[in-house]
């Protein structure tokens, strides 16, 4: 199991830990950074609009609707703990296709 995501079998779902840079030309995995897994976001970090990018790609890529995506920790930062609940695709698939 790579060092960004872990499952939390009590919850119910899987927690990831990212970096996000927002602003980017389009929206993409870029790779394994430190502990996290980086993602590029073309959306500005205005008003929560790369958050919300953000959350939309998630559910998109774990095939869950956006309200089963939730940033527990890090709104306001780079560095974000993000739930997904009830995906049955493996984590490892965002950054294997990356």
């Amino acid at each position: 199991m790579a060092s960004w995501y872990r499952r939390d079998a009590k919850k119910g779902c899987l927690v990831l830990t990212l970096h996000i840079q927002p602003g980017a030309r389009e929206t993409r995995v870029v790779g394994p950074f430190a502990e996290a897994l980086k993602i590029q976001i073309h959306a500005a970090p205005i008003e929560g609009q790369a958050n919300a990018a953000l959350l939309k790609y998630l559910g998109r890529a774990f095939r869950v609707p956006v309200a089963q995506v939730i940033v527990k920790q890090g709104s306001q930062g780079r560095n974000k703990v993000v739930e997904v609940y009830a995906s049955t695709v493996e984590p490892e698939t965002l950054w294997a296709n990356a």
